[in-house]
């Protein structure tokens, strides 16, 4: 049975999330935002918890002008279904935070899985 929350404790949980990354990390992003929507696109699978859609800090023109920003985004309707309990909803959350956030910085899935981060 999937976990209960409504959108703005999970918005709150999200932003508590973020506030968590530690300050020297933070302090590197650059050009991102982070969104919570409910499913993820349709031509993803409807169990993916989150998707970092941009291009890596790793791998941009550090000259080039900030276009339009990387996103994040977090799927609350996957995640809700994925947990059995508001505290593992909680630390999926930030762990999906983190996830999405570190390919910003261009770390890919295999590193994150090693790490804890999978």
């Amino acid at each position: 049975m999937p976990v209960e929350m409504d959108a703005e404790r999970f918005d709150e949980v999200v932003e508590r999330a973020l506030d968590e990354i530690p300050d020297e990390l933070a302090a590197r992003v650059r050009n991102l935002a982070v969104l919570v929507e409910d499913e993820p696109p349709a031509d993803q699978p409807a169990d993916l918890l989150g998707l970092y859609d941009g291009v890596a800090l790793t791998e941009g023109d550090a000259w080039a002008p900030p276009g339009l920003p990387n996103q994040v985004f977090i799927f609350r309707n996957p995640l809700l279904d994925f947990c059995r309990d508001e505290d593992e909803l909680v630390e999926q959350i930030r762990i999906t935070v983190v996830h999405e956030i570190a390919h910003h910085f261009g770390i890919d899935d295999d590193r994150l899985h090693e790490l804890g981060y999978g």
